[in-house]
């Protein structure tokens, strides 16, 4: 499992964590009964406090995406995908609205802004 923080991104590193371990299950490289690094071993790669990992470890279990073991570990339950991706939908749409609001009150008009988006696709289908 690999995960990467970004230090100067305005987004908690707890919260990176819990992003990227997110993505892991949903893309399925971390599946049922999969185990995450200890607390001390993912701070220790990290060079982090085990604090901030186990904040993350706590809200995912909070989330019905891990169940932590005394003694034997934090281990991915089987989740329903379809909440995670929910989420993201939700993450989506909340980015969305702010670049339309942005956009309006930039004068930028409703189909510029699709044009806008068509073009940003269309470079992102062109790319893979």
């Amino acid at each position: 499992m690999r995960i990467i923080i970004n230090n100067s991104s305005m987004v908690p590193i707890y919260e990176q964590i819990v992003d990227q371990i997110k993505k892991l299950i949903s893309q399925n490289e971390l599946k049922a009964n999969d185990a995450l690094p200890s607390v001390r071993a993912l701070s220790k790669e990290l060079k982090i406090s085990a604090l901030t990992v186990k904040k993350a470890y706590d809200f995912l279990e909070e989330e019905g995406l891990t169940k932590t073991i005394h003694g034997k570990g934090t281990f991915v339950l089987d989740a329903n995908k379809e909440i995670i991706l929910e989420e993201v939908k939700k993450e989506i749409e909340n980015l969305l609205e702010k670049a339309i609001e942005k956009a309006h009150h930039a004068g930028v008009g409703d189909d510029e802004l699709h044009d806008i988006f068509d073009l940003l696709m269309e470079e992102k289908y062109d790319r893979n």
